[in-house]
Parts: C-alpha cells; structure tokens; sequence
C-alpha cells in the first residue's frame, strides 16, 4: 500500500529536527511493505480532496508561526474535510498550537488557529524547557521527548490530553496535561525529534492512515531496541529533572 503524507510548511516549520517523524514513518512503512509517499504543502499550496491519508506540520519560531499562520487559516476548511474523511493529524509545537482556535504572543496580538483541536494558546514570558515524560493512558504506554515552549495550551472543558505528565511542565505547567487528541487528530509539545524513541506512537499514526486506504494495520512486530533505549533514556532524564512552574 501507498501511505500519502501531507506535510505541511516543511521549509518553515521544522525546528529541532521535527523533520525527522517523516525519516521514521517512512523507514517502519517500508519494513513493512508500504510505501510514504510524501508531499510538501507550502504556502498558497491546495489540499487535494481525499488524497492525503496523514497530514504532519512540525514547530517553528514565532516569526516563521506567524508566516504560515494565515496561510493555513485558508486550508482549514480543506483539512476539516480530510479529517472527517478519515485522514490523521500529528502537530507538534507551533503546528500543535495553531491547530487550537488560536494563538496570542507576548505583544497581544492574535493568530488564528483552525479549530481542528479544542484549545487556545496565550504566550507567557518564562519558557517551558527540558525533558517531558507522559503517561498515555488510552494507549497503555508512555511517551518521552523534549519541549521548549513559551505558550500556554488551554484545554477546553471535557478535551483530551494526549497525556498526564509523569515529569515535565506540558501544556501549561500547572494542570498536569500535555497536547491533546481528538479522533485521529493528535497535537503535542513533544520535539527531539518524537517518533523515534516512541515507535509505538509511529505505528498508531502509520495505522491510521492505513485504515482510511482500507489496508490492513496488522503490523509484524519490528526489532526496536535502539528505540526502546532511546527511550528509556530520555524517561530517566524527565525523571531526574521533575518540574511544574
């Protein structure tokens, strides 16, 4: 099977190698006799209906958020399209937080977001920084990576997290959240890049996007070691580091 990804602002959003979630879907599809076909979607760029089984935006700073900002505002009716049609979402970072209805910097000026996710993001003055671990309880796992984050994600009443933080600030610092998940819409704080020290989390989304080609998910168990490692490494450094503001 053909595993169509849309990733979204590539030449602007990818800081601390969030290009590298592509690297692994890409690598564990085709261990598994798929193919990840890949299409950069820039600005002015259209979303083609029905064609795109997962869609990926990554982080980016402030200046290069508010660039796209607008831009994605005139894909959102495209992308809500896609998602009720089936299609997936990972958005880590900037891309996590313009997937909320919107996004104020520490000047008070606001980006729009597109709704995809219940949540708002107001910038703060202390940045979120370091090693986060999440307890995935819907999935019965763990997740482990980096953030390095000014805003704070606001949860909407009754929304999803992705996580609880066993350590680390996540969303806000306070509330004990991190990301959120809504269908098979997933936003995250998470860099470092994610995907390779969680490679269930690269399978989910892999299955995903394989159900709405109507392939099978089944996946042969891959030898992951090194993830798992890699893993365990950076758990044990949320752990040491502790932390909420």
């Amino acid at each position: 099977m053909t595993i169509t990804v849309g990733h979204l602002y590539p030449d602007y959003l990818n800081i601390y190698a969030d290009r590298g979630n592509i690297a692994v879907l890409a690598q564990r599809a085709a261990l598994r006799g798929h193919e990840l076909e890949v299409r950069a979607l820039g600005l002015r760029d259209p979303i083609a209906a029905g064609e795109i089984d997962l869609f990926y935006i990554g982080g980016g700073q402030d200046r290069e958020q508010a660039l796209v900002a607008h831009d994605l505002a005139t894909k959102a009716d495209a992308l809500h399209q896609a998602v009720t049609g089936g299609a997936a979402v990972l958005a880590v970072c900037g891309g996590y937080q313009l997937l909320g209805r919107s996004y104020r910097d520490v000047a008070g000026d606001e980006l729009p977001g597109i709704g995809l996710l219940p949540l708002r993001t107001i910038a703060g003055r202390r940045r979120m920084i370091g090693d986060v671990l999440l307890d995935c309880s819907w999935a019965g796992e763990t997740l482990a990576g980096f953030e390095n984050h000014a805003g704070r994600t606001l949860l909407d009443d009754g929304a999803e997290p992705l996580g609880r933080v066993v350590s680390g600030f996540g969303n806000d610092g306070t509330s004990g959240y991190e990301g959120c998940r809504q269908g098979l819409v997933y936003g995250t704080y998470l860099h470092g890049p994610l995907l390779p020290r969680n490679p269930w989390f690269a399978d989910r989304l892999l299955a995903d996007a394989l159900a709405r080609t109507g392939g099978a998910s089944d996946f042969v168990p891959l030898p992951d070691d090194l993830e798992r490692q890699a893993h365990a490494v950076s758990a044990e450094r949320a752990r040491t580091r502790g932390g909420r503001l």
